[in-house]
């Protein structure tokens, strides 16, 4: 039950970071196109790390660097948005998942790594002839 609740609340600081970053006078977020991917709040709701996807990768530091400045703002203002009894002091960390999911699916399109699992039928794994 409180899992359910801090995945609710975990989405719903998501959200309200996602409209809030639009408001960050840094010009190193501003200039970067930044993606929060996913929040993780600890259980009794005093940190909460927030994965941020940057598309350029060169200026994934200084935006990481200009969040972190941002924070205390950032904090600020999540608390006036999200009625909680604490507000989650904010860490923000680089999120590579993107670029793992596309690396994995562009493996399993190239024939040399991923073999067919019948090549008998054609490729097809359910033993059903495709004509």
């Amino acid at each position: 039950m409180a899992k359910n609740r801090i995945n609710r609340i975990n989405e719903e600081i998501q959200k309200e970071l996602s409209s809030l970053l639009r408001g960050v006078k840094d010009p190193r977020v501003q200039g970067g196109m930044v993606t929060i991917t996913r929040v993780d709040t600890t259980s009794d709701l005093r940190y909460a790390r927030v994965f941020v996807s940057v598309l350029d990768k060169a200026q994934e530091k200084d935006v990481l660097r200009g969040l972190k400045s941002a924070a205390g703002w950032l904090r600020r203002e999540l608390g006036a948005a999200v009625q909680l009894r604490y507000t989650p002091e904010l860490q923000f960390a680089a999120d590579d998942s993107i670029e793992y999911g596309a690396r994995i699916l562009a493996m399993l399109r190239d024939p040399t790594v991923v073999k067919p699992a019948n090549p008998e039928n054609g490729g097809a794994a359910d033993g059903t002839e495709e004509d």
